[in-house]
């Protein structure tokens, strides 16, 4: 799945609304503020919690809600796009 679809899932899940796409961190919200959970470690946590997920580590992989996502090797990296992947997992079956 693409970085834009995932979002656009996430955001669904999260009752975000996307009021446009463009600049370094590819979403905007409301009142122009910029929305990248898959860069910004505040947006991934504060979506994290939106959802309730449970986020923990295993070894060679992370647990995200019910995702399981292998580690890439950036801990920061794979913990964002694990909590982006299990939104976009709930957003998919609203």
């Amino acid at each position: 799945m693409e970085d834009r679809e995932l979002l656009e899932l996430a955001a669904k899940a999260a009752d975000i609304t996307i009021t446009r796409w463009g600049g370094l961190y590819g979403a905007f919200i409301e009142k122009g503020q910029s929305w990248s959970p898959l860069t910004d470690d505040g947006d991934a946590l504060r979506l994290a919690v939106k959802l309730k997920l449970d986020i923990a580590q295993g070894v060679g992989h992370l647990i995200a809600g019910d995702i399981l996502y292998p580690r890439s090797g950036d801990p920061a990296v794979d913990t964002r796009r694990a909590i982006v992947v299990a939104a976009a997992e709930i957003g998919r079956a609203m």
